[in-house]
Order: C-alpha cells, then structure tokens, then sequence
C-alpha cells in the first residue's frame, strides 16, 4: 500500500510535469514546458484534438491570459505578456510564482541571472532585471580580414 503523501505530485490529471524553463525579456515572459501524457490518452488527443491539454497546461502553469504558441504531446510553449513590472528605465521585476504542482526542474532565465529549482511548486523570491539593450555610443570594432 503506497501512502497518500507519497502520491506523485508533478502530475495532473494524464500529464506529468518533467521541467518548466521562464525565459524572461522585458515584461514578456517565454514558457516551455515538457512533460509526459499517458499512452492511454493519446489515442484521445488525435480523435478529440488537444483543447482539454491545453487547459490542463495552463492550470499546472497558472498564468492568466497566457498564449499558446507551440503544444503537442511531450511540451508546450507559451507566451505571458507583462508577467513582469516594469519601473521604467529598462528596470523590470518578475514576482515569485505558484504552479499548481511540484515542478521537478524549473529554470528562470533573466537577462543577466539564471536560476535553477528543483521539486518545487513556488518560484519563491522573484527576480530583479533589466532590459537587455546593445550598449549605444561605442564605436564599434574595426572589421579584421584575413
């Protein structure tokens, strides 16, 4: 008999959550996620399509208004705009961040930091960041030919 606390809490539903990458750039806010269905499922998917998937995904992820831009049935990418606040200047901070499951590797890329968590379900401190513009006002470096 397997105990309730040991249930397997990166799955939802047929989907189990492998990792989450955020990749962040402004206020935008690129999500992939990959994950594992069950075999049983698939059969599911071709005859029905994948809307029911999708609205699993962005429950597990927990982003409003969260754009779709690439799904099939081993990860998904989406787009959140203004996941960040911006204070203006290029200055932008990304809140700390509740998934709906444990999240076994979750990556949150910045311009200028990384951070990696492992079985976690809370993105928990935020991250401050700025805009990664080209530096402008510096000659550039002559072209070298062979």
């Amino acid at each position: 008999m397997v105990p309730v606390s040991a249930a397997n809490d990166e799955r939802y539903g047929y989907i189990t959550v492998e990792s989450v990458q955020v990749q962040l750039q402004n206020d935008t806010a690129l999500v992939d996620v990959h994950y594992s269905v069950d075999e049983g499922t698939r059969i599911i998917f071709f005859l029905m399509g994948k809307q029911d998937l999708k609205n699993k995904l962005l429950k597990i992820l927990n982003y409003d208004d969260a754009q779709v831009q690439h799904l099939d049935l081993s990860s998904a990418e989406m787009i959140v705009q203004e996941a960040s606040y911006s204070y203006g200047s290029g200055i932008y901070w990304y809140p700390s961040h509740q998934f709906n499951v444990v999240v076994p590797k979750l990556t949150v890329i910045s311009p200028q930091v990384e951070r990696t968590y492992t079985n976690t379900n809370v993105f928990p401190e935020g991250v401050g960041y700025f805009e990664n513009q080209p530096i402008t006002g510096v000659p550039a470096a002559p072209a070298v030919t062979p």
